[in-house]
């Protein structure tokens, strides 16, 4: 396939960079991967202790889980303590709440029954549709955030009458070395990219706060709005470029990887 005719095109996913780069060369591009983010666990061991003897207890009666990444943190870090049974037994016993394909996978892998799932485009706006059925009033909801805390979900669920209790088991921060976001800006200023593919909002957020470093962010909202081709995951990543006054170029009909770089790949063609 060549729908893409060897064009520069630029990736920021850290976590998945090498599967994101082989779809592209599948469809004849050439990818530039420039890791926006880096996913640090969070050392949470006495919440963690804290959350597994309130599930164990009863005191949680709905446990919302946003990403794998989150379910997998949680199991790691209850096996260190010597409580990953207990803590699987506990969420079985629970109504479990997945945003998306990904904590869902995770959560069926351990043999823990998921009541209710976000629908496509798997955003908090569907998650908390998801839970309309749920009586929130005077119940505890156990809520595993992702690499910042998600406040829309949460006020959202204590106007129902629900008491949130918050694990963050990981942070995403900037890398440790900004000079190939740095040159990334510079690169798409001057023409030298064809395409950014955004997977997440946080690597629009990184990717503007490294060119308002560089007193650049005009400059790259330009470009990007005038030269290089747009390519967005979803709703969540589309209203944060619209924030910077980008407007995406592709958006796919399903918020997937391989959807992304198919039907950029098709726009490009």
């Amino acid at each position: 396939m060549s729908g893409f005719k060897d064009a520069r095109i630029a990736l920021l996913e850290a976590r998945m960079s090498s599967e994101m780069a082989d779809l592209v060369r599948r469809h004849g591009g050439n990818p530039y991967n420039v890791p926006a983010v880096r996913e640090v666990p969070i050392e949470s061991q006495s919440e963690v202790t804290t959350f597994i003897n309130h599930l164990t207890q009863g005191k949680i009666s709905i446990a919302v889980f946003f990403t794998g990444v989150g379910v997998n943190a949680l199991f790691k870090q209850a096996e260190q303590l010597g409580r990953l049974a207990e803590l699987q037994d506990a969420l079985r016993q629970l109504t479990v709440v997945s945003r998306g394909p990904k904590p869902g996978a995770a959560l069926k892998r351990a043999g823990i029954p998921i009541a209710l799932s976000a629908a496509e485009p798997y955003t908090t706006e569907e998650l908390l549709q998801a839970t309309l059925t749920l009586d929130l009033n005077g119940k505890v909801v156990g809520v595993v955030h992702y690499g910042e805390r998600n406040e829309q979900l949460t006020s959202a669920l204590k106007e129902r009458g629900a008491s949130i209790e918050e694990l963050c088991l990981y942070e995403w921060l900037l890398p440790e070395d900004l000079t190939s976001l740095q040159t990334l800006v510079h690169e798409i200023i001057d023409g030298h990219v064809d395409a950014v593919v955004f997977t997440s909002q946080i690597q629009i957020r990184h990717l503007f706060l490294v060119a308002e470093d560089m007193h650049l962010t005009h400059e790259l909202t330009t470009a990007l709005q005038s030269r290089t081709v747009v390519a967005s995951v979803g709703p969540t990543c589309t209203g944060v470029l619209h924030q910077y006054g980008v407007t995406p170029h592709v958006i796919p009909e399903h918020p997937k990887m391989g959807h992304l770089v198919k039907t950029l790949a098709e726009y490009m063609a």
